[in-house]
């Protein structure tokens, strides 16, 4: 099945609605992450990536951290952009959303200067994001009752 959709920078209230309502439904819905801990603070400054089909229905979102935000991520090197937040809807997987959508938020950290960018992977992803570059390292950690890897791919 071919969908055809394009992934761009979250514009305006109505495009970071729908990055929410993604996350919402994957993190929340399908993960059983709790609410309050999937939106936090970093929302507000962070750059949101939103996948769309041709008919405006959202597929796909995630966002780049970048400076201080990023930096409190990291480990202190505002040279090096986050990546989170990646959620891809069920209907959507398998189609290129979560690479297309990794691919834009590098675009947009070399836009901003970033040398590298970090995510922290569930480990259930860590062969996705090694397709697409990213290396895993240090060890395995838990994040909202799942088990993690931190991973880079220097830009």
């Amino acid at each position: 099945m071919t969908v055809s959709y394009v992934v761009r920078e979250a514009r305006d209230s109505a495009d970071r609605e729908a990055c929410f309502a993604v996350r919402k439904e994957v993190f929340v819905a399908e993960q059983g992450v709790p609410e309050d801990i999937e939106y936090d603070a970093y929302d507000a400054g962070a750059v949101h990536v939103l996948a769309v089909r041709e008919d405006g229905t959202p597929l796909g979102t995630g966002r780049l951290l970048h400076g201080e935000a990023a930096a409190a991520k990291n480990g202190g090197d505002a040279s090096v952009g986050a990546l989170g937040r990646l959620a891809v809807l069920r209907e959507a997987r398998g189609l290129g959303v979560g690479a297309a959508l990794v691919r834009a938020i590098e675009d947009l950290a070399r836009e901003r200067g970033l040398t590298a960018v970090d995510l922290h992977a569930q480990t259930h992803a860590l062969g996705f994001y090694e397709r697409l570059g990213y290396v895993a390292y240090g060890p395995e950690f838990e994040d909202a009752g799942m088990p993690h890897r931190a991973m880079r791919r220097v830009l």
